[in-house]
């Protein structure tokens, strides 16, 4: 993280230079420090450059100041900064805004070690030792669907209610009143919310108060035409996973041949879902293309006779499809479980 460190006093900036001096001990932030006194019209002068440019700040300061300076750039707590503030004595780091997402709360753990100050964190979850949703999303990466559905599920936990928690893949939130479902076919009234990890699109769920996470669980293979656009590749891989019931939102990653590495529209594609595009080379595709159907007209052109299936298989997962044409594109799906 690329953080901005703030200091409006002499023992302030002496704070500072130390946290600059022990940013080159650890690899998670890169510090740079400001001194109000040495910028042309103050820090406030600076606040909008300072919140584009920086993933989090550190405040050396009054925590009044630090509020008032941040006021009109407060957005959500999906896109607001880590914000941390240090009193000018050096005794405590207070997570001020983004504790979890934002990472202020484990920005406020380094500053603390890296000076010999109090952490002082606030957020419920945390001091109740309980996973909060929103941290175990993010170190899964998985896709919050809906934010204040995450908030009222979180909130249950705080309090300590039953939570059910419904999963394709191994990993559970850690929270003492958890109950695991392996399906929504028989309701347990007992339960006051439940999460939900899924790829699907479309699911049957009995419990009113839920929270969707969606897991990066679908490979992509692809193939296509030269010059194909973007558009239309886009669209044929949302077309294809509607009829599979899942969300685009589950892509981890599209694969293709290392001849068609360099096509616009797969790489717009990639762009347009936020994945990777991983290449593999032609011996790579030899290796398992005894797996698919074989075509003659693809072997010509290209060296290898398909594309997508085995693309889609070296990525990982159930193959969930074959080679799917759709008008000079192919396309084939497969999901980790």
């Amino acid at each position: 993280m690329k953080i901005a460190c703030i200091s409006f006093t002499q023992q302030g900036k002496e704070i500072g230079e130390k946290l600059v001096k022990s940013n080159s001990k650890n690899n998670k932030y890169i510090v740079h420090h400001f001194i109000n006194d040495e910028i042309h019209r103050g820090i406030k002068a600076r606040m909008d450059f300072l919140v584009t440019e920086y993933d989090g700040l550190i405040f050396i300061s009054a925590t009044g100041i630090a509020v008032r300076l941040m006021n009109p750039y407060i957005i959500n707590k999906i896109l607001d900064p880590a914000v941390v503030v240090v009193d000018d004595g050096g005794n405590f780091s207070i997570s001020l805004l983004s504790g979890h997402i934002g990472g202020a709360n484990r920005l406020a753990q380094w500053v603390g070690d890296a000076i010999g100050a109090i952490p002082v964190i606030t957020t419920a979850s945390d001091n109740r030792g309980v996973e909060s949703i929103d941290l175990f999303a993010m170190k899964n990466n998985y896709h919050m669907e809906d934010m204040g559905a995450v908030k009222d599920i979180t909130a249950m936990m705080v309090n300590k209610n039953k939570v059910g928690f419904y999963s394709e893949l191994k990993e559970i939130i850690k929270y003492d009143n958890l109950k695991i479902l392996d399906n929504f076919q028989d309701k347990d009234h007992s339960i006051q919310g439940v999460i939900i990890v899924s790829s699907q699109k479309r699911i049957d769920i009995p419990y009113e108060k839920h929270c969707r996470l969606i897991p990066k669980n679908i490979n992509i293979g692809i193939g296509c035409r030269r010059r194909m656009e973007g558009k239309r590749i886009i669209e044929a891989i949302e077309n294809i996973l509607t009829q599979l019931n899942l969300s685009s939102k589950g892509i981890k990653a599209i694969g293709t041949i290392e001849v068609k590495k360099g096509e616009i529209g797969i790489i717009e594609a990639c762009n347009h879902f936020n994945c990777p595009l991983k290449i593999f080379t032609l011996e790579e595709i030899k290796k398992v293309e005894d797996k698919f159907p074989k075509s003659e007209f693809v072997k010509k052109a290209i060296g290898v006779y398909s594309v997508s299936e085995p693309s889609a298989y070296l990525l990982g997962g159930k193959m969930l499809t074959g080679k799917i044409k759709i008008d000079g594109i192919t396309i084939s799906v497969a999901k980790e479980v």
